[in-house]
């Protein structure tokens, strides 16, 4: 792929100039296509169905379906979900079977971004896919088990690819650089100081056509200066780049990926990753308000009665976020996301009630009591409502045995605090009146 006009003027980009063609030239992917994978193998011995990349941007969705088309001898038909519609796909659909009839070639149908086809429109491809007269390639940064439907799903086997790894983004650089220095002759290298290709490489962010555009947009910009800089430092990089915005999706699954990690990196009293996973969060132009809702949750559910304190906290953060908005507010979420990492934990309430709820949908219609029921009439006084109840009040331990649940629930205990934090002191009193009530029972 040598080619004299690389930066200089060609009207392709730079990241369709660099494709790879062959798998030995494909990066990443490893667990796809190394040896005795099960991806490579099939498309070593040009026997693929159909089937659907998921994986993030610039991981070579594109690149390995047009790599298929080749060892498999098959027209490859790209195909965007974003621009056309199921016209276009009943017209490539008749080009295939003419093919199939009088070249005898197959064609590989590759559907960009198919997630944005609603159930509908993925159920235009389900007979073609069946009869084989055309190889389904989807492309989808979403997730297939929300995205796609059950029977196009069950037609196609999902191949889940992964973001490029620093090495990987390197390695892509270097040799677009060096493609491009082949074709500079007395103009001089392009070289790169360390610091400068370490930036080039953190922004791509795992992503190789994001690295290649970045690459080509820095090239050309100091290549309109007079004196070409030897070797091109970071700074000048940043010149040229925009601020990089960490992957993030606030409506797609990355977004309950990242919340997922905040609440079990709180969870698992780790200050240091849950600091993380907020401030990606927030970068990625989360909601704050979204991420407070959150934090109340978390003091509920996963600090409880451990710390009673946690929740007040997690609403004074909202509220201060409230207050004071961004940026200045975001300290107080931080604060407050230390705050439970750190606390003592305990999801014996939250476990506690969904037991309760539990036992309310089993036993929906028990009667109260008499004793706990109110007696506001004279009839209801007859009928012994209120009868024996033990005002609690009339002991000098504020505590008289008596019992509180139906018949029905009669010894049920949802609620078992832990030693840890507060809860220790509930475990206490509660284990004391339990003694009470031993006592005081015949």
């Amino acid at each position: 792929m040598s080619d004299p006009t690389l930066f200089q003027g060609s009207t392709e980009p730079l990241a369709a100039r660099m494709r790879p063609k062959t798998l030995d030239q494909f990066l990443g992917q490893e667990h796809l296509l190394g040896p005795g994978k099960a991806l490579g193998e099939l498309i070593r011995r040009g026997d693929i169905g159909s089937c659907i990349f998921w994986g993030p941007p610039g991981s070579g969705k594109t690149t390995l379906a047009k790599i298929i088309a080749n060892y498999t001898e098959r027209h490859f038909e790209p195909f965007s979900a974003v621009t056309e519609g199921v016209p276009r796909v009943r017209e490539i659909i008749k080009e295939a079977e003419e093919r199939l009839k009088y070249q005898g070639q197959g064609t590989i149908l590759f559907c960009d971004e198919i997630h944005r086809f609603n159930r509908a429109q993925q159920d235009a491809f389900l007979p073609w896919v069946e009869n084989g007269i055309i190889t389904l390639i989807g492309a989808t940064t979403e997730n297939p088990s929300f995205e796609l439907t059950g029977a196009l799903l069950s037609r196609c086997r999902v191949f889940v690819l992964e973001p490029l790894t620093d090495e990987h983004i390197r390695t892509v650089l270097t040799r677009a650089i060096d493609q491009e220095n082949k074709g500079r002759g007395e103009k001089g290298d392009v070289r790169f100081g360390a610091e400068a290709m370490d930036l080039l490489v953190t922004h791509a962010q795992g992503d190789a056509r994001r690295a290649l555009n970045t690459l080509e947009a820095v090239v050309k910009h100091v290549t309109s200066i007079s004196q070409l800089p030897s070797p091109i430092t970071a700074d000048v990089i940043r010149q040229v780049l925009e601020k990089p915005l960490p992957s993030y999706d606030k409506s797609g699954e990355q977004h309950f990926n990242l919340i997922s990690a905040l609440h079990k990196a709180v969870r698992g009293s780790d200050p240091q990753g849950a600091l993380y996973w907020l401030a990606r969060m927030l970068a990625g132009g989360e909601d704050p308000l979204y991420l407070a809702r959150r934090l109340v949750r978390i003091a509920s559910e996963d600090v409880g009665l451990a710390d009673p304190r946690a929740l007040a906290v997690a609403l004074a953060a909202k509220d201060a976020y409230h207050f004071l908005g961004s940026p200045e507010g975001e300290l107080a979420l931080a604060e407050a996301t230390i705050y439970l990492a750190t606390a003592p934990k305990s999801n014996r309430a939250y476990a506690a009630f969904g037991a309760a709820q539990e036992a309310a949908k089993q036993h929906p219609a028990e009667p109260v009591p008499l004793h706990i029921r109110n007696a506001p009439t004279g009839l209801m006084k007859d009928l012994g409502y209120g009868a024996g109840y033990k005002y609690a009040f009339d002991s000098k331990q504020a505590y008289l045995a008596q019992e509180y649940l139906p018949d029905a629930l009669r010894g049920a205990a949802w609620y078992e605090p832990t030693d840890f934090g507060y809860e220790k002191t509930v475990k206490e009193r509660m284990e004391w009146w339990a003694k009470l009530k031993r006592d005081a029972t015949p």
